[in-house]
């Protein structure tokens, strides 16, 4: 009978690692099935350090996506901010003074980020009616829709769909902006305030501060009625603004703040 040769046990191959971009997205999806995540747990799942799953949720924090919580983390909890549809139908006269003048700032071949928000729709549509031949690469479902019939190309940005704002949020959206970079961003904002622009809505800052740094001229489309308002997330300083555009020329402390920081105030005309 032939000798039997002793089995050899091969290790087993340890968990791999969960790469930081599926993690994020990997946290996201888990508050939306339960209320509250724990560090430990997650950074066992991963394969990862408790101090890589706090730097994750410091990151997602920062964007607005979760509120922070003692050991772990939770779905973040805001009082109401009107929904896309509700603002769409205030301060119309204004948002289409200040969407008529961004629109004239955009040139025939250039590439464009545009975020979410009522003011960027109303620019959309009045760079549509101009007819200039440029590309836009937008997180707003219905600035491409508005653009997308004329001379405009549009890339639409993936991502996680907020239905309340028809847009995109999250990692995937953040991975596919930063591929570019363009000659310009106009993007909106919940406030305005000494201390910058800020957001209100649930992964906006994170989708406006990647726009910012991607984009060689930035432009804020700011109504007035905004002024001194402060919402949940900063977006950006003023060093990361080249002009903001406005429907009434800010004063005070603000307009000083604005000046220092030798940002330009283009305020839109009447027609």
């Amino acid at each position: 009978m032939p000798e039997t040769k002793p089995r050899i046990l091969k290790p087993e191959k340890p968990q791999d690692r969960v790469k930081k971009s599926d993690r994020r997205q990997q946290i996201l999806l888990e508050l939306k099935l339960r209320p509250h995540v724990r560090i430990n747990e997650l950074a066992q799942r991963f394969n990862v350090s408790t101090e890589t799953v706090r730097r994750d949720f410091e990151a997602l924090s920062s964007d607005g996506l979760i509120a922070r919580a003692h050991g772990g983390a939770s779905a973040p909890t805001q009082g109401h901010y009107p929904s896309l549809d509700e603002r769409t139908g205030a301060q119309v006269e204004e948002r289409e003074r200040i969407g008529n003048c961004a629109a004239g700032l955009v040139q025939d071949g250039e590439t464009v980020m545009i975020d979410s928000g009522s003011t960027t729709i109303e620019m959309a549509r009045a760079l549509a009616y101009l007819g200039t031949e440029c590309t836009v690469i937008t997180n707003s479902i219905p600035v491409a829709m508005t653009l997308g019939q004329g001379a405009v190309q549009v890339l639409l940005c993936p991502g996680e769909y907020l239905a309340s704002e028809s847009a995109t949020i999250g990692t995937e959206t953040l991975e596919f902006l930063s591929r570019f970079h363009v000659d310009r961003c106009m993007i909106g904002s919940s406030g305005f305030s000494t201390e910058g622009p800020s957001e209100t809505v649930r992964g906006f800052a994170a989708v406006k501060r990647m726009m910012l740094t991607r984009a060689t001229k930035r432009h804020l489309l700011i109504a007035s009625g905004k002024f001194g308002r402060k919402g949940l997330t900063l977006v950006q300083g003023f060093p990361g603004l080249d002009s903001i555009i406005t429907d009434a020329k800010p004063k005070g402390e603000l307009l000083r703040t604005i000046n220092s920081a030798e940002v330009d105030i283009l305020v839109a005309g009447k027609h």
